[in-house]
């Protein structure tokens, strides 16, 4: 699914459109999105850690299962939302990147530069993906309903053979295939019925055979999966998938799965879960929550709302726990700031496990349990009140914390902090501030058990000169033989906003810059050269952009150390 929703069955109401941004065909070219982009977005949240084991990692304990969330090409812009997303889920699935209006917008013209980000972002760190999705009635491109229905066939075979071809193909840009693809998405109707689609008209309900034959021919090492939703308990639609699964499972079809969406209201999740669920799996495939969200109809939850989600999502967690052939999980967001559920559903949402500052409601501890997590030992983080510092004046604080379990060595992290400090491993903040601000801190205990605990603090920076220009923060994000991906956060520490700017360094090595993922480049020599897009050209005071880009080196991978913007020396 994407952020605009079917009916949902006889309690929910036709869907909207979402908050989220839509890929289309002129919103990003393979050349500038063929790995991670990282653009910070002023002024949001700062995502903190959640605390205890995380999500992935129960669920990996358990069966080798995977939890999953799904991610959009405005998300990977957001460092304040990947570092929870990088926490908690090690399975990825593209919201709209690879669905069919975006890959193929006009006939046998393919952009895959959107869902080429979503990949390299999965390899970055470390995660799977799942390929979203192949054949669907909806954001589908106006093309193919126009088209004559004996053109239909080849155009699908077409489009499904180039686009899973395209991800199966490893390449040094493209270093990751798909662990599956939702090959039909949401082929039924309410009543068990096929949907009269374009693919219906064209080929009647043979279609779906023919198109994962066409995947599977594509790569034959991908898992093939029908996903749809409302089908999660006994009913007219989970029945006509089950019947349809047969079908094709005798017809020798190569279908590896169902994908259960399980976008659900508070209180309202359908009884059986498992048991409809396992009778799936009895036919020898494999079972996946695929879209899990649990909606409060009116807002702001009560305390009861939450401790009913919470027990929703953990009855669905356990349902996939009791089926060995489960896979794994995949909540429909990062966060509530992500969820289609408002701009589908007015006045409705706080559907996920992480509230509008991505804060844990009872949701996620209740799906720890489920999991297995146990209560553990308990880290603390001692708070050390609002502190004060001046521009250009050298600084230092040690942050204490404690563990109840003996032996543990804590590894200490901070979001927040003002630009020119730093926290050390073991808990020291050191630098010389850079800029006036108040910066919101927040500083995370971490020990070997992954138990952890976190503090919260204002730092106020004050006094200094205010005729600086900017400051500049140089990070290595991934690298793989002759390659690296790299990132560079500009700040404005002047009073004027910078309106068009160039970044100018110079490598140590023998690095060169081959592709910005948010503007221009250019090389001399060693000298590297970074301009701006049209659409973070400018920095107000005190903001700042991150621009990632990708690059390749033969032998000496050392990081510049010194920066200019528009020409002036960057701190």
């Amino acid at each position: 699914m994407w952020q605009s929703r079917p009916t949902l069955n006889a309690a929910r109401s036709p869907g909207g459109t979402s908050r989220r941004r839509m890929f289309t065909a002129g919103a990003a070219t393979a050349a500038t999105l063929a790995a991670m982009a990282t653009v910070a977005i002023g002024g949001s949240a700062q995502a903190a850690l959640a605390p205890g084991t995380p999500l992935k990692t129960l669920a990996a304990a358990n069966g080798n299962r995977y939890f999953g969330s799904d991610m959009t090409g405005d998300l990977v812009s957001n460092s304040n939302v990947t570092q929870l997303q990088a926490q908690q889920f090690n399975m990825l699935t593209p919201g709209n990147e690879m669905k069919w209006q975006t890959i193929e917008p006009n006939q046998n013209q393919f952009n895959f530069g959107p869902g080429d980000q979503i990949v390299q972002y999965a390899h970055a760190n470390g995660e799977r993906y799942r390929g979203h999705n192949l054949v669907w009635d909806s954001q589908l491109a106006g093309w193919v309903t126009q088209i004559p229905l004996n053109q239909v066939q080849a155009a699908m075979e077409n489009h499904i053979t180039k686009e899973v071809s395209h991800y199966a193909t490893v390449t040094a840009t493209m270093p990751q295939t798909p662990y599956a693809w939702d090959v039909v998405n949401e082929p039924f109707q309410e009543s068990g019925s096929l949907k009269q689609d374009v693919f219906f008209n064209a080929m009647g309900s043979g279609y779906i055979a023919d198109a994962l034959r066409t995947a599977h021919a594509a790569d034959p090492n991908a898992k093939l999966y029908l996903n749809d939703f409302n089908i999660e308990g006994m009913n007219a639609k989970s029945n006509a998938m089950f019947s349809l699964a047969q079908s094709l499972l005798a017809a020798g079809a190569p279908l590896n799965g169902i994908g259960f969406e399980s976008h659900f209201i508070e209180g309202q999740n359908p009884s059986g879960i498992q048991a409809n669920m396992q009778r799936f799996a009895n036919l020898g495939l494999d079972v996946a929550v695929t879209e899990l969200d649990d909606r409060f109809t009116s807002l702001p939850p009560s305390n009861a709302g939450l401790q009913q989600q919470a027990t929703d999502f953990a009855n669905t967690v356990k349902a996939c726990l009791g089926i060995t052939r489960c896979v794994g999980v995949t909540q429909w967001a990062i966060g509530d700031p992500d969820s289609w559920v408002p701009g589908a559903f007015s006045g409705q949402g706080a559907a996920t496990m992480f509230d509008q500052s991505y804060a844990p409601k009872p949701a996620f501890t209740a799906v720890q349990t489920a999991l297995g997590a146990t209560a553990g030992n308990t880290v603390t983080v001692t708070n050390p009140g609002a502190r004060t510092g001046t521009v250009g004046t050298a600084t230092s604080l040690q942050i204490s914390a404690t563990d109840s379990a003996a032996g543990q060595t804590l590894t200490f992290s901070a979001t927040g902090l003002p630009a020119g400090l730093t926290i050390s491993s073991s808990g020291l903040i050191s630098g010389t501030p850079t800029t006036n601000q108040t910066a919101n801190v927040t500083v995370t205990a971490r020990d070997g058990t992954n138990a952890s605990g976190s503090a919260s603090f204002t730092w106020t920076i004050s006094g200094g000169s205010t005729g600086g220009t900017c400051h500049v923060t140089y990070t290595r994000n991934s690298e793989w033989p002759g390659n690296f991906t790299a990132q560079v956060v500009i700040q404005n520490t002047g009073t004027s906003a910078i309106n068009g700017w160039s970044l100018t360094f110079t490598f140590p090595g023998d690095q060169k810059v081959t592709a910005n993922f948010n503007g221009g480049f250019s090389m001399s020599g060693e000298n590297a050269t970074l301009t701006n897009a049209s659409y973070n050209g400018t920095i107000a005071p005190g903001s700042s952009i991150t621009d990632g880009f990708q690059g390749t080196f033969s032998s000496n991978d050392a990081s510049p150390t010194s920066f200019a913007v528009n020409g002036t020396a960057c701190s």
